[in-house]
Formats: structure tokens, sequence, C-alpha cells
């Protein structure tokens, strides 16, 4: 305790106080205060200030030529966009000619013919009855702000749509019946591809934002009820529990426009003569010479008033495990989604 005590009484220790009583008996304060002491003192604070007035000028001139630059990006941005804009009403406008020459070459016949294949490819329109999914992310999605804390990253991850999830609703969407499928407006074809590109979807190499609307032409009852009993309903309920927000329901009508930039191809038998039209057209799943039941039709067509019970509708390249070998989504799985 007495330690204690002293410590606080003399807090300078009794060697400095003594070196002090020296210095002072000597006349000595340990500073310098000739004319080189005070010379070199200016000089030295001259020099700061100069270094600091150099500093803050580079920082006032490389601020508006950094603003000149961003103008300039935006600038850009905003051309390029307009000459995609400009670019894709000449592709429609040229389409619609192209519609037109070939409904004044092609017989009738043909010219259904190739209506639905270019149905089936994603180059035509499409309406008719659907569902209409609507998924978006959690309400409150933690923000990582960049930082490396794997908790905050995984809850993060965990109440965010992922690629994958939209792969398996799609997927689950083709194998309940639909005949036609768009995610935000961008139609979807047996080429389309749903990838990640850091926190944002890309859908044909186009970036979608949260809420994603996935709009499915087909018979609505059976297809909802088909996809909402398998394993992609269990997989959306799954979704559901990490604060996702999921709606289903049915549409009476719905209109697709065709795929952008998609080319009708189209292979014949070799031998064949060039133009000679074929003896039957046999849709997936149907009769020669008949469309399959329950198929969308280009705009403007009514389906077929039965249900197809045994299409097989055509497989989504935007995932490549089908919908039926995908477990449901469990913790473990949400993490490796990261």
């Amino acid at each position: 305790m007495s330690l204690l005590v002293d410590m606080m009484a003399n807090s300078l220790d009794a060697g400095y106080a003594e070196a002090t009583a020296r210095r002072a008996v000597r006349g000595d304060t340990g500073m310098n205060k000739g004319p080189a002491a005070r010379v070199l003192a200016i000089v030295g604070v001259a020099l700061i200030a100069m270094i600091l007035m150099v500093a803050a000028m580079k920082v006032h001139a490389a601020a508006p030529q950094a603003e000149r630059e961003r103008h300039q990006l935006v600038d850009r941005i905003h051309t390029d966009e307009d000459e995609v804009d400009a670019l894709q009403d000449t592709v429609e406008r040229l389409r619609g000619e192209l519609d037109a020459v070939q409904e004044l070459s092609l017989p009738k016949g043909a010219q259904e013919r190739v209506k639905m294949l270019g149905l089936l490819a994603g180059s035509e329109p499409a309406e008719g009855s659907g569902l209409k999914v609507v998924a978006d992310d959690a309400k409150e999605v933690p923000n990582t702000n960049g930082t490396s804390d794997p908790r905050a990253a995984e809850a993060a991850a965990n109440g965010r749509i992922l690629d994958r999830d939209l792969q398996r609703l799609v997927n689950g969407l083709w194998k309940a019946g639909a005949q036609a499928i768009a995610i935000n407006g961008q139609r979807l074809t047996s080429l389309s591809a749903i990838r990640a590109a850091g926190a944002s979807i890309l859908v044909d190499n186009r970036p979608l934002a949260p809420p994603y609307t996935i709009l499915a032409i087909g018979d609505a009852k059976p297809m909802q009820v088909e996809f909402m009993v398998g394993s992609d309903g269990r997989y959306l309920r799954g979704l559901q529990e990490y604060g996702i927000r999921i709606n289903v329901g049915t549409q009476k009508k719905i209109k697709l426009s065709p795929a952008i930039g998609t080319v009708l191809r189209y292979a014949t038998v070799p031998g064949a003569v060039p133009g000679a039209a074929p003896t039957s057209s046999a849709a997936p799943g149907g009769a020669p010479g008949t469309a399959a039941p329950g198929t969308a039709l280009p705009s403007g067509k009514s389906p077929s008033p039965n249900a197809s019970q045994n299409r097989n509708p055509p497989p989504s390249a935007s995932a490549k495990p089908t919908a039926s070998q995908i477990p449901t989504p469990k913790s473990s799985e949400r993490k490796d989604k990261q």
C-alpha cells in the first residue's frame, strides 16, 4: 500500500528530479536558443508548409480530372446504350420485313410450320395462359460492405436469390409442362444460360435485378400442381425458410416477346431435295401433322383445348443438372453458394 501511495505522491522518478536540479544550477535549459537554431526552426516550418501546399494543390488538380473522366465514361455508356437500342429497333424492323416476305412466298402449311418452329426456338412471340412466379431477396439482406466476416457473408448469401435458384425454378417449370418461359422479360431458349457475375445474375449475358419475375406459358392449373408437389416445390419452400420471398400464381393471359438475337436454324436430311416440304410435321409429344396439345402458339393463336399429358418440354440450357437431381436446399447447400 505504501508503494502505491508513494507513486501517487511522487510521480516523477528521483533520478529525473536530480538531473533537472543540476541543469537548473548550471543554467542549462536543454534548448539551444542561438541564431542558428532559430534559422533551422524557420526553415523546417517553411519546408513542412511547402510540402502541405504542394500536396493540396495536387489533390485539387486531380479532383476535376477524375470528375471529367467519370462524366466521359457515363457519356460513353449512354451512347452505347442508345446504339444498342437503335440496333434492336433495326432488328425488329428487319424481322417484321422477313415475316412479311415469308407470308408471301411460303404456302400456308409451310407458314404454320415455320411459326411453330419459331415458337419452340423462341424467335416468335408467344401468348397464352400460364404461371407467374415472383422471387425476391429477403427483406433485410445483410450488407457485408467488403468485410471478410464469414458469418455476415453466410447470412447475406442465405437471404439472396442466387443463379442456381433461378436455374432450379426454370427447370422445374419446364418439367411441369411450360412451353415458353421468360425472366424479367428475357425470353429463354434452349441456348440460354443463367450465370452469376459477382452479386449479379446474368441471363444470356444480360444483368437482371430483383425481384425476378418468371412467366411460363402452359396449362396453368396442372402445371402449378405438378410444380408445387414435386421436388421443385419442396426446394421453393426451402428457400422461403431463409426469408426469400416467393409468390406463385396463375395468369389467364401472358405475352412473351421473342428472344433477342435468336436465329431460327433447321436441319435437312442428307440427299433430300432443297426446299422440299416434309411429309409430316410432328410437334414434340404430338401426332404427326398436329401441334402438341397445350402448346403455346404464336401471338394471335389459341392453344389446343386438350392439355398434353406426355409432352417433354424443351430443356433449358440455363441449368446443367435436371430438377430431379438436385436435393432440397439445406444449410450446407446455401453455404456453398457464397
